[in-house]
């Protein structure tokens, strides 16, 4: 059976990507920072019929890394990683003339940091031609006063797989800007506001899937595109 590691898959998309894989009897290795939530969401996926390893702690921790890892080389094959896992940054998002140069470093090093030290660390496992999916944003392509800390990050994650997908040409590389979701980091955006009218994350999963199907030249892709248009 295919294999993916899959971070922050205790809910938003993480959980539904994993629930569809799960459908597709994948297995199915998962993090999140949150141990109780991990939990909940290894049992639902369990209950679909998955085998899965959930593995609670933060993808900025170089142990906790090197420990999903060392799971998933027990599979013995990776056929798809996905770097879900992001931090927003301070919430109220701050001015990037404000913005504390600490909690900036804290969100490059979860959203940029993190999922290329696990690229590095999956590559043997990757390179018979393996899928990487970094989830992007549109904040990464369009200027939004406020969003400049997560938008800066998620940039430099989409170069990061651009540069790596040149580099390393036998592995497909996508970045996937889903839009707008219902989603708890989306609720931290705009806290004490109501976002139930955004799409749910599962919305977005059969473009996500469509990736990981047809597997189209590496490249940044949005949920949006993808739903409408025939991947050449």
């Amino acid at each position: 059976m295919p294999v993916a590691l899959i971070t922050g898959a205790s809910r938003g998309l993480g959980l539904a990507l994993s629930r569809a894989l799960a459908a597709r009897a994948w297995t199915l290795v998962v993090d999140a920072r949150t141990p109780a939530g991990l939990t909940r969401a290894a049992d639902e996926l369990r209950a679909l019929g998955a085998d899965v390893i959930a593995v609670a702690g933060d993808v900025a921790d170089p142990a906790h890394r090197a420990e999903l890892l060392d799971v998933v080389r027990e599979s013995g094959r990776l056929d798809l990683l996905v770097n879900n896992a992001s931090v927003l940054g301070p919430s109220p998002q701050p001015e990037l003339a404000d913005y504390p140069l600490a909690d900036l470093a804290h969100v490059f090093d979860v959203n940029v940091i993190a999922p290329l030290a696990l690229v590095q660390l999956a590559l043997p496992l990757l390179a018979a031609g393996g899928t990487v999916v970094d989830i992007s944003s549109d904040a990464a392509v369009e200027a939004y006063a406020g969003w400049g800390g997560y938008g800066a990050a998620k940039a430099a994650l989409d170069h990061v797989g651009a540069t790596l997908a040149v580099e390393r040409p036998e592995l497909a590389v996508y970045s996937f800007d889903p839009g707008d979701m219902n989603t708890d980091l989306h609720q931290q955006a705009y806290p004490g506001e109501d976002i139930s009218d955004r799409p749910d994350p599962a919305s977005v999963v059969p473009a996500l899937l469509r990736l990981v199907d047809e597997r189209p030249t590496s490249g940044r892709y949005r949920a949006s595109e993808l739903a409408a248009a025939v991947i050449s």
